[in-house]
């Protein structure tokens, strides 16, 4: 019997170098396990799958392999994205500055695709960028999640949001937890209620009149 084909999406993965984008995909332990290289773009591509209720869902997921330290990344790399994550680092403020850029060059080659905001290393104590202070996803209507991808902290969330996003089912779930790398940092709980606290506050507070970020 033919096996059904999995349906698969391509994610591309931006953000300034150092954010954490690499770290991030190599959690999942297939995807770091069957990647592949494609070197005329210097990228590396990790399939990271998971089990939904409604059977195996495959993310493509297009990592820079470094390539952003150069600059802006090449159309290729965008060309036929069906989603989009982008990453900032919660301990440097100019990752966080950087995010309306990387949305416009995703914006400019991948129109109107579902694409994902996430806050890296929340699991560092001294973070520069607070949870009140990230407002662009607001601006531009896009989930934000505040991860942690050494401690595997909320690393799900973003696929899940994408995954009903891209099948249209808001009641999609995933019902296995992925093969995940050991956590190599532990997050403290207590903070991260804090945080998520922090969010819901932010989100019912009106955004400021000024574009200064913009």
């Amino acid at each position: 019997m033919a096996q059904a084909q999995i349906p698969t999406f391509k994610l591309v993965l931006v953000g300034d170098g150092g954010t954490g984008k690499t770290t991030f995909v190599k959690r999942h332990l297939t995807g770091e396990f069957e990647k592949k290289y494609i070197a005329t773009l210097g990228v590396e591509v990790h399939p990271l799958s998971f089990s939904t209720n409604f059977g195996t869902i495959c993310f493509n997921v297009w990592d820079t392999a470094g390539q952003e330290k150069f600059g802006g990344l090449r159309d290729g790399y965008y060309i036929q994205g069906q989603c989009g994550i982008i990453m900032f680092d919660v301990t440097s403020r100019i990752t966080y500055k950087n995010v309306p850029n990387w949305h416009r060059d995703l914006e400019r080659v991948c129109e109107n695709i579902p694409i994902v905001l996430c806050g890296n290393k929340v699991d560092v104590k001294e973070r520069k960028v607070k949870t009140g202070a990230v407002t662009f996803n607001r601006k531009k209507n896009l989930p934000y999640f505040e991860i942690s991808a050494k401690s595997n902290y909320n690393f799900e969330k973003p696929f899940l949001w994408l995954a009903r996003k891209l099948v249209g089912n808001h009641d999609l779930d995933f019902v296995a937890a992925p093969a995940l790398a050991p956590a190599e940092a532990h997050v403290d709980p207590e903070l991260m209620k804090q945080y998520e606290e922090e969010l819901k506050k932010a989100e019912a507070v009106p955004l400021p009149e000024e574009d200064d970020e913009l």
